[in-house]
């Protein structure tokens, strides 16, 4: 297997499981639960941009979009 296919794999799993943090936090109505979800995923969004496997502008908005609806709560 070419090592261009083992990082698409890989950067996959991990794109994957940044969606379902993100829309954990968006399906949470309690304050304090979705706080402890957005902690978990502003961090995964961070360690994402820092390796480039999504842009640092990407992760930025996202967060950004993520602590608006925590704060609205």
């Amino acid at each position: 297997m070419r090592q261009n296919e083992k990082r698409k794999e890989h950067n996959r799993s991990r794109r994957s499981k940044m969606r379902t943090l993100v829309k954990k936090v968006f399906s949470t109505t309690e304050k304090e639960v979705a706080e402890k979800q957005l902690k978990e995923a502003v961090s995964y969004l961070d360690r994402l941009a820092t390796k480039r496997i999504i842009h640092p502008k990407n992760a930025a908005r996202k967060k950004s979009q993520l602590t608006n609806y925590v704060n609205k709560l």
